[in-house]
């Protein structure tokens, strides 16, 4: 992998001229943010990971012999970030062979709605169609069409909003099943406004459904998401590459413990109690999750530190099975299902890969991806491997009617991996950047701030690294 062109570091004596800025995390968004601080090429560049590897939530590993996606496995190719990052470090985006996702609801695999909005419907008719509600559900919704107006205020949950529109059953079946494949979150907690902008901005007009289907089309030519032959977690490896090739010195396993600012600049604390490395910055982007960014800022930046930890997350595990096509007696051929919570299913989704991604088709089998763990569920998380993997082939068998037992199975646990949008989201997130931007010299980017997903992520930190820059050389001040 190439080094970044513009990013090349200069003689010794030059570097060691140059301000430092220390990037603290090196999942997507630190490493997004380091590329940005080498192509700008004023500063020397430290990414600091508390973690034995790069990359976050982006991992691959063998399963049954293929190399696969154990974390992240695509991006949101209609926001140009990640597929522009792909691109540019020499990678070819490839669309998935379909998108086409189904509930398992009420005991039948049943297609989405013809048209939604993150499992809103659009019309009572699609909603009818698809039979994933009830008769009585589809008739609780078709009032929307003659209830007043609803106000949501400041914020409201997704489910106190779509709830009243279109009832509870439209809600448990569509909604937050699709907000938990993103969030891992329940509707009942996520902000409207943070989760569904595209709903909250009609939600003040009398009817849900005929303002989602007035709505300007949001429909935009190509694929909506992307991938990477051998996996998307080809993306973090190729980025960490670039960026130590660049100059970037990239440290694992050395978690910051205490972040002080000075007269000019900042400490930062490594190692342990009885022996602490000190690195002196005069920057400072965090690229960590909130609650430990809150801890590292509680003395330096209190009010932020104190929105930080109200941010909650949820963990979940990722269940990877190979099983041989014999295994199931009519092939599947929709890239997956989603499970409402209502259910009691183990599993709240199953992708399965070897259908959603042509670069699979020399493979040997079927590789399905099940996904376990809702924010406040912890009793299935403390399941043994061999539990999850065995109840994962269970509800396959149920849903699908795979027989036998898997080829290889690998569980993949992400502890507080995604952060919950609650209500009032927005409002926090405004709170935290207006603090910090009182700071010199210290920026915080990810997950946690303006989207979860891979897009989303690699936005924050190249944000974040302009916006650093812009303090360290007073542009736009």
């Amino acid at each position: 992998m190439s080094a970044l062109p513009s990013a090349t570091p200069g003689p010794i004596s030059a570097a060691a001229a140059r301000p430092h800025v220390v990037v603290v995390g090196a999942g997507i968004s630190g490493l997004a943010a380091a590329r940005t601080l080498l192509l700008d090429g004023r500063v020397q560049v430290t990414v600091l990971e508390g973690s034995p590897r790069t990359g976050g939530k982006l991992l691959r590993g063998d399963v049954a012999g293929v190399e696969t996606d154990l974390g992240a496995e695509a991006v949101l190719a209609r926001r140009p970030e990640g597929v522009a990052l792909m691109e540019s470090l020499g990678l070819d985006p490839i669309p998935p062979t379909t998108t086409q996702a189904a509930i398992w609801s009420r005991g039948q695999l049943r297609f989405l709605p013809a048209d939604h909005v993150m499992g809103v419907p659009v019309s009572v008719r699609s909603l009818a169609a698809s039979r994933v509600v009830s008769r009585v559900g589809v008739a609780r919704a078709s009032l929307d069409l003659t209830l007043p107006a609803t106000a949501i205020g400041d914020d409201v949950s997704v489910a106190s909003y779509v709830g009243a529109r279109m009832g509870h059953e439209v809600v448990d079946r569509l909604v937050e099943p699709l907000l938990g494949g993103v969030y891992a979150g329940r509707a009942d907690e996520l902000s409207l406004r943070a989760t569904l902008p595209q709903v909250a901005a009609v939600a003040d007009q009398r009817s849900l459904f005929r303002a989602l289907r007035s709505r300007p089309s949001a429909r935009q030519a190509g694929p909506v998401f992307a991938g990477l032959a051998g996996g998307v977690g080809q993306l973090a490896e190729a980025l960490t590459a670039s960026v130590t090739a660049a100059g970037a010195d990239v440290t694992l396993d050395t978690t910051v413990r205490e972040l002080a600012r000075l007269p000019v600049g900042w400490r930062l604390v490594t190692g342990s109690a009885a022996h602490p490395k000190i690195i002196e910055a005069d920057a400072v982007v965090l690229a960590i999750p909130a609650t430990p960014a809150g801890r590292l800022l509680a003395a330096t930046a209190p009010w932020a530190a104190r929105d930080l930890t109200a941010i909650d997350y949820a963990s979940m595990a990722v269940v990877t099975l190979a099983f041989s096509a014999s295994a199931f007696g009519k092939p599947f051929t929709g890239s997956g299902f989603l499970v409402p919570a209502v259910d009691g299913r183990l599993i709240k989704a199953a992708t399965f890969s070897t259908v959603k991604w042509g670069w699979y088709n020399d493979s040997d089998g079927v590789l399905v991806r099940c996904s376990v763990g809702r924010h406040g569920d912890v009793g299935d998380l403390q399941r043994s491997d061999d539990e999850l993997v065995a109840g994962a082939v269970r509800d396959l068998a149920a849903a699908v009617g795979v027989r036998g037992v898997p080829r290889d199975g690998v569980v993949t646990r992400w502890g507080g991996a995604l952060p919950q949008y609650s209500v009032g989201h927005l409002d926090r997130v405004a709170r935290i950047k207006s603090a910090l931007a009182a700071v010199p010299g210290l920026v915080a980017c990810g997950a946690a701030f303006d989207g979860v997903g891979i897009p989303a992520c690699i936005g924050s930190g190249t944000a974040a690294a302009t916006q650093v820059l812009a303090k360290m050389f007073g542009e736009g001040e």
